[in-house]
């Protein structure tokens, strides 16, 4: 990614239909790579040893998946779109906090990276929320929870309307706060990963002796799951902090994750529905 950035501001640009390919290419390539993966090795490889993992007892029919698969194709053309708008912005001037974020050195790099990530759950809470107001619902997010049942391939089937509000994100925050591209290409890594094991319909994270998973601010794919089932509760991507805060965690989050997950050996307290502590 921090290549793709690199020499913009005195970069000529003619070919529009090249730039585009060229951003297309490596977030495609993540995305494909990231969600092949993962349904290759979960779902076909390993779902025989993993079958207690799986949250829902039905499967998807092979369709959804190819319409998911292309939908989220067409999602990261957009994104390529908004990538070709970040390069002439940035030979604008409007990136100016790049040097900037640069001299600060690798302290800053990481820092930046986690702030970056903790910003963007809050964005993506509140946007998703806006998303599930009857008023909008239909334009910006219906395609999305037409996967009732998700797969890894749901992880980008946008609606265009979901996808701009997405991709937003990433065209403003670099205007606004001091990170380099190369922060802004993991951060792409990141998302394309968590999001595929968000949609992988099995409970993969391990819990503790109580029955609460393990990193337990962080979000699992039961808990995106469930938002997939009943789409008032559970808006938050990476953390669990907004739906607690809220109150929109599901009620029943906890007991649905235990029984699911990995649990230690011996005897263990079930936890109570509806504790989100």
């Amino acid at each position: 990614m921090e290549d793709a950035f690199k020499g913009t501001s005195d970069m000529p640009i003619q070919d529009l239909a090249h730039l585009w390919l060229q951003q297309l290419t490596p977030t495609l390539s993540k995305y494909l790579t990231f969600a092949i993966a993962v349904w290759l090795l979960i779902w076909v490889v390993l779902a025989p040893f993993l079958k207690p993992r799986k949250i829902r007892d039905s499967t998807p029919y092979a369709s959804q998946l190819l319409t998911e698969l292309a939908i989220s194709i067409r999602s990261m053309a957009i994104f390529a779109v908004a990538g070709v708008a970040i390069l002439h912005l940035e030979r604008l001037g409007f990136y100016s906090l790049q040097p900037l974020a640069r001299s600060w050195g690798a302290l800053w790099y990481w820092t930046s990276l986690v702030a970056t990530i903790v910003v963007h759950d809050a964005y993506f809470y509140w946007s998703h929320r806006l998303m599930h107001d009857p008023r909008f619902f239909r334009r910006l997010h219906r395609r999305h929870h037409r996967s009732n049942n998700p797969s890894p391939f749901t992880a980008y089937s946008f609606d265009v309307g979901e996808a701009l509000l997405m991709v937003v994100f990433f065209v403003v925050w670099p205007m606004i706060f001091p990170m380099a591209w190369g922060v802004h290409g993991l951060f792409m890594v990141f998302q394309i990963a968590r999001n595929t094991m968000l949609h992988c319909g099995y409970e993969l994270r391990p819990a503790r002796a109580d029955g609460r998973p393990w990193l337990d601010f962080m979000t699992t794919t039961t808990h995106h799951d469930l938002h997939h089932a009943q789409a008032g509760y559970n808006f938050g991507a990476w953390f669990t902090w907004w739906d607690r805060w809220m109150g929109t965690e599901h009620p029943e989050y906890l007991a649905r994750f235990a029984d699911r997950a990995w649990r230690p050996i011996g005897p263990q307290p079930s936890p109570q529905v509806g504790d989100s502590r």
